[in-house]
């Protein structure tokens, strides 16, 4: 991966969002991100499948729904831009966040 696919991979606002809350969590639903993003189910996808392409995350399929984190073989230097965009801009995903453990508290799951 270089410095311009990976940019090119987070130059939209969903697909960013989405890869922050990843890492934020850990592990995300894509009915989590629904919730979070306001989006509907085709639309969340479509932008993972994105990300997926550009080796950011990966999925698990557990019944229903698929569950992602981050690629394991993400180059460390690209985590590391994940990271610090994270710790640096907390402001950015707080709403979605916001949402994400609203939803929690009422529901146990997807």
């Amino acid at each position: 991966m270089t410095p311009l696919q990976l940019f090119k991979c987070l130059a939209d606002d969903t697909r960013l969002k989405s890869v922050l809350l990843i890492n934020q969590l850990e592990e995300v639903c894509v009915c989590d991100l629904m919730e979070a993003l306001a989006l509907e189910q085709p639309k969340v996808s479509r932008h993972l499948a994105e990300l997926r392409k550009c080796n950011i995350v990966q999925g698990e399929r557990r019944g229903q729904w698929v569950y992602y984190q981050l690629h394991p073989q993400l180059p460390t230097w690209a985590s590391a831009i994940i990271n610090e965009t994270v710790s640096n801009n907390q402001g950015y995903i707080a709403d979605a966040l916001a949402k994400l453990k609203t939803m929690k508290q009422q529901f146990s799951s997807c």
